[in-house]
């Protein structure tokens, strides 16, 4: 993108969920020490205080929880095939008018994320020529380094940044050798014009191959920086993590 860019001054948060799953069936709405999961990510989004906070549903069961517990959630194409999309209708739907110029993507299923890493992902968007800004957080457990489930962010890295400019991420261990490697966390914050450029593109070749959609934006030219945080959150994609969740978000240890 070649228009100049400032740092964001209006972000708004949306979190995109739907119930279709199949590790988890009806993953949003899983309870959590009597509340959906759902809630308990827009309950951390909202703590993050980095703007308004809409849940993009694909289902209304999803609109009904947030709405009982004070949110806000508009509903989008159930049919959308990312989140990416999902962000973007509910983006055009809230705020047709273009008033916030950042938009920070949040997944539905991380019910334990930190206000703090949220807020994280603004940062790499201070460099006007950053279009797409996300986290990762560097490797320390051996497994992880050879998990293709785990996504690995190979990134510019000077000695003591915490910012560094992606080069391409990679279920594959990379770069080559004893590291370091940095996990990849799948929270974004795109510029506005950005998205609206995102999703129009068409799926790369790079991204059919890995499977990741932020490798289409890096096909294209786009700029991606990653802002490293200290953990990884939990992410609930089996009966045993939503197990873990619980156990972490249980009274006494939020």
């Amino acid at each position: 993108m070649n228009t100049p860019k400032s740092p964001p001054r209006n972000p708004i948060v949306v979190i995109p969920a739907r119930l279709a799953s199949t590790r988890l069936p009806n993953k949003p709405l899983a309870d959590i020490n009597g509340e959906p999961m759902i809630v308990h990510v827009w309950r951390r989004a909202m703590e993050a205080d980095a703007g308004p906070v809409i849940v993009a549903c694909g289902d209304f069961e999803i609109i009904d929880a947030i709405k009982d517990a004070g949110g806000d959630a508009v509903y989008t194409n159930p049919g959308h095939v990312s989140g990416s999309d999902r962000v973007f209708e509910a983006l055009h739907t809230v705020d047709p008018l273009k008033k916030h110029d950042c938009v920070i993507n949040v997944q539905g299923d991380l019910p334990t994320i930190a206000a703090d890493v949220i807020r994280a992902a603004l940062i790499p968007l201070g460099n006007g020529d950053v279009d797409i800004a996300t986290l990762a957080t560097p490797i320390t457990d051996e497994a992880e380094r050879t998990n293709p489930n785990v996504v690995k962010a190979v990134l510019s890295l000077g000695e003591g940044d915490k910012t560094a400019r992606a080069l391409y991420f990679s279920r594959a261990t990379v770069p080559d050798g004893p590291g370091p490697h940095y996990h990849h966390i799948g929270l974004y914050a795109f510029r506005r014009a950005a998205l609206e450029t995102f999703v129009k593109l068409p799926q790369g070749e790079l991204e059919r191959i890995e499977k990741l959609e932020q490798l289409r934006a890096l096909e294209n030219g786009m700029r991606i920086d990653v802002q490293l945080v200290d953990t990884v959150p939990l992410g609930v994609d089996t009966p045993a993590d939503l197990e873990r969740a619980r156990a972490l978000l249980a009274p006494g240890k939020k």
